[in-house]
């Protein structure tokens, strides 16, 4: 197993796993939450095209702040930001000052979080080894994902939201540990053609963007709707969730790895098409929307570990991971904000919620044709590596640089 070799990535991975007990617990119920405070359902979606807005145009300050600090400072100050804005859904009853605040906090953790911690595990990882090392990751936070979502549905039952954010966030603030132990990573003041480099990873980030939208966001407001707004139903239906992709990362990512990344672009996106259009077919039935989100585990563990290893692996060779990631990131909130837009908008002109779910399949397409292009050059690499002859860089010209 000589993915486990790297000591920084295992440390990075720890990291991740003890945010993801934060994400997976009172993290998932951040917009369901917001139904039981009294949003509707177009107000939610667009209260969370706001937030992602937002991040755009607040990502411009992120630059000259990492060359300043470091990358791993960055990746260390964003988890806090992160945990500190966990609180701020606690308060919200409505629309007023408190969503406005919540809206804006998030916005700003995002920011300096999501790009300086994908640039920084990007830096770190190993090429021949990203599907394992993502599959590690993948397969670590599922298992966590089992108890999680059970927990905290559980507290904010028993307890109430006060308390189940407060825990999140200290939860969260935890994460930071691991990362004092990682080395500092220098952002360079200047990187020329770096934002050049990552045009065709924010194409690729677009369509992810919009499959988020609707397959995740959409999803886990239907599927609360579905269960009649229980938070104890909802944790569970997460929690069988996780239990059925607690080991699917780890056998993809050797695929990948292995020279298979063409076929894993196949069988993940054939798979997200299926579980889309199941999803958006069963909302009237509480048992079978349950086992359309168990089957979501298996997209995770198979569509993110394809998607993700494309994109690290470009941007540890570009000029810049963190302005590769930056706008990489900026491509992914033009998806995701354009794609709840116009799920709000459906929703809130009377359209079934499984027509907003059904949009993500626009996003899939996009991202099939460009994951195809990629691994088209990938494989190329990994046969040239294993003969030892070295890594070999796909041609601009013939394989887009995701």
């Amino acid at each position: 197993m000589a993915f486990f070799h790297n000591r920084d990535v295992n440390l990075i991975n720890l990291h991740t796993v003890i945010g993801s007990i934060a994400m997976g617990g009172g993290g998932a119920f951040y917009s369901v939450y917001l139904l039981k405070a009294g949003l509707s359902v177009p107000a939610v979606l667009l209260a969370m095209a706001v937030t992602f807005g937002l991040r755009l145009a607040l990502r411009v300050f992120l630059l000259s702040f990492a060359i300043r600090i470091g990358l791993r400072w960055t990746v260390i100050i964003g988890t806090i930001l992160m945990a500190i804005s966990f609180p701020f859904v606690a308060y919200v009853q409505g629309i007023g000052i408190a969503l406005y605040l919540m809206v804006f906090a998030g916005a700003i953790a995002d920011t300096v979080y999501w790009p300086s911690f994908h640039a920084y595990f990007a830096a770190l990882g190993d090429v021949e080894h990203r599907g394992q090392q993502l599959g590690i990751q993948v397969a670590a936070t599922s298992i966590l994902g089992i108890v999680s979502p059970l927990v905290a549905g559980w507290s904010l039952v028993v307890f109430g939201p006060g308390v189940t954010f407060y825990a999140t966030a200290v939860v969260q603030a935890l994460a930071v540990v691991p990362l004092f132990f990682t080395p500092e990573i220098p952002i360079p003041k200047k990187a020329p053609g770096a934002f050049r480099a990552a045009l065709s990873g924010a194409m690729l980030f677009v369509g992810d963007g919009w499959v988020a939208a609707g397959y995740f966001i959409v999803w886990q407001i239907a599927l609360f709707v579905a269960l009649g707004e229980s938070y104890m139903a909802y944790g569970g239906a997460l929690a069988i969730a996780a239990l059925v992709g607690a080991v699917s990362g780890l056998l993809l990512g050797r695929l990948i790895d292995s020279g298979g990344g063409q076929r894993a672009v196949w069988f993940s996106v054939s798979l997200i098409v299926c579980v889309i259009a199941l999803r958006a077919a069963v909302l009237g039935h509480p048992a079978l929307a349950v086992m359309a989100n168990a089957l979501g585990a298996l997209v995770g563990a198979t569509y993110v570990p394809t998607l993700m290893t494309s994109v690290y692996n470009q941007a540890k060779r570009s000029p810049c991971v963190l302005r590769f990631h930056i706008a990489a990131e900026g491509g992914w909130d033009v998806g995701v904000t354009t794609g709840l837009g116009f799920a709000a908008l459906l929703t809130w002109l009377g359209y079934p919620i499984a027509y907003a779910i059904l949009i993500a399949l626009a996003g899939v397409a996009a991202v099939f044709v460009l994951l195809q292009r990629y691994y088209a050059g990938h494989r190329a690499e990994t046969i040239t590596a294993t003969l030892g002859v070295g890594e070999l860089q796909p041609q601009l010209g013939e394989v887009p640089k995701i």
